[in-house]
């Protein structure tokens, strides 16, 4: 996983750039003296922020609205935290402090459980979230406007998976699976529309 998000970080950082000063060339060289028309303009991956990402995960196959934002509190035990996760197909939870719907206190994941609930031989039905979580001091986290790639490159230097999205309050999780997927997703949209201007779709 490791070296494919470091694949993806080379890819962005290089190979986007210079399909992009390919099609300048071509827009100046034209043929017989005309130039050819650009490509409609598309939202490069410089551009693309973890709001876009949101936006993709609060929308469900039907283009309606879906809450992504799966949450336990800190008082609840981590054997109702897990059976969330499981229900939700997820690997983390945003922790909320009790009474205040907003008010991180940090998050908790199935690494937090395997290592310290099985690795620690401590029943979960028992154990608080509060006593196992990452607490908010020591969370890695972003904003809704930080770029894609910087959300991954924080994510590949801090060896984790998932960071919560604060914009003043706890708007969202997003994990390493949505960011790759929303790269990949966007490069094969760029491939696609410059094959569509090959054909002469945009003429």
């Amino acid at each position: 996983m490791k070296a494919f998000v470091r694949g993806l970080l080379a890819r962005a950082n290089h190979e986007v750039p210079k399909i992009q000063k390919k099609w300048e060339w071509k827009e100046s060289a034209g043929f017989g003296g005309v130039t050819s028309p650009s490509p409609p303009p598309e939202k490069g991956l410089e551009n693309l922020t973890v709001a876009d990402v949101l936006l993709t995960k609060d929308t469900d196959d039907g283009g309606g609205k879906v809450d992504t934002l799966i949450s336990c509190r800190t008082n609840d035990t981590v054997f109702d935290a897990v059976k969330n996760m499981a229900k939700h197909n997820i690997g983390s939870l945003v922790v909320l402090r009790p009474g205040d719907h907003q008010c991180i206190a940090g998050i908790v994941t199935e690494r937090d459980y395997m290592r310290k609930i099985i690795g620690a031989g401590r029943s979960s039905k028992i154990t608080k979230v509060g006593e196992v979580m990452t607490d908010e001091s020591k969370l890695v986290s972003v904003s809704s406007g930080t770029n894609i790639i910087k959300a991954m490159q924080l994510m590949s230097e801090n060896h984790i998976r998932h960071v919560p999205v604060i914009d003043g309050k706890i708007v969202g999780m997003i994990s390493m699976v949505d960011v790759v997927r929303a790269i990949v997703d966007h490069q094969n949209g760029e491939l696609k529309r410059l094959n569509q201007f090959i054909k002469g779709d945009y003429y």
